[in-house]
């Protein structure tokens, strides 16, 4: 199915779904600053393939979805938890495997918190505990933190936006297998061009969050797995796809 603006959670969203409707719903869910074009088409494909009706979609200020001034969101990260809910609204389902990337799967988190009729299970991909407990895992590394205090960016400079976001990328991808630059310049690339304001992703990074008390998460989910990925950076890579979609669809068999 081709992308599609659809109403959801009061707001105007870009989605697009790959597979039978007939077949389990898996919702995928990046991170801050990410649109659904940072799940690859064919990543979404290959769960496809398997028997699973896979949706993307942009979140707002990313994509074709509603976008706002630029240091001025007019929303809250409960807000895009709550937009993942009215995205299976839309398209009439009930409930559907989750899976979240980085702060996605934060999203993922507290969407099953929040909205716990609406998620079969979670696939939660390179991201941490949304809620309080007791965890102690690394956070970025010293030259993440460099690179974001001290690169620089025109943010009226297409060419300079795409640089930064390409140096970006690199970082993501770590440093244990070489990296595609000319397939993370061909995302950037794509992602500007879709845009409605390539510079309004940015807003994700100043909005806040909501008072709501949520019990913290169980410490330990009755079935859950952890998955290693060998040299792996942070996100979804193609080297891992074959061991990644496999075990999503394994994770999501009904």
């Amino acid at each position: 199915m081709a992308e599609q603006l659809i109403h959801a959670n009061g707001v105007e969203l870009c989605v697009e779904s790959f597979g039978d409707p007939a077949d389990p719903p898996v919702l995928l869910i990046h991170g801050v600053g990410a649109s659904m074009l940072w799940w690859d088409e064919g990543f979404c494909r290959l769960l496809a393939g398997g028997g699973r009706r896979v949706i993307r979609y942009d979140h707002r200020d990313t994509g074709r979805s509603i976008t706002y001034p630029r240091g001025h969101p007019g929303y809250t990260g409960a807000d895009l938890v709550d937009d993942a809910a009215g995205v299976l609204d839309a398209h009439g389902i009930a409930a559907a495997h989750v899976v979240g990337a980085s702060a996605g799967g934060a999203f993922a988190q507290l969407l099953a918190v929040d909205h716990p009729d609406r998620v079969r299970s979670l696939v939660l991909i390179s991201t941490s505990p949304a809620v309080p407990g007791d965890r102690d895992l690394p956070g970025p590394t010293e030259a993440f933190g460099r690179f974001l205090s001290t690169a620089q960016v025109d943010p009226a400079d297409e060419g300079s936006v795409t640089d930064y976001l390409v140096g970006y990328i690199r970082l993501l991808a770590g440093d244990q297998r070489p990296f595609d630059e000319a397939a993370a310049r061909d995302l950037v690339r794509r992602d500007i061009a879709r845009a409605r304001d390539h510079g309004a992703a940015r807003n994700h990074d100043i909005i806040g969050g909501d008072d709501r008390p949520r019990p913290p998460l169980a410490a330990e989910i009755p079935g859950a797995t952890l998955l290693r990925l060998d040299g792996a950076g942070h996100g979804v890579w193609r080297d891992d796809w074959p061991v990644l979609t496999q075990a999503i669809l394994d994770h999501t068999a009904d």
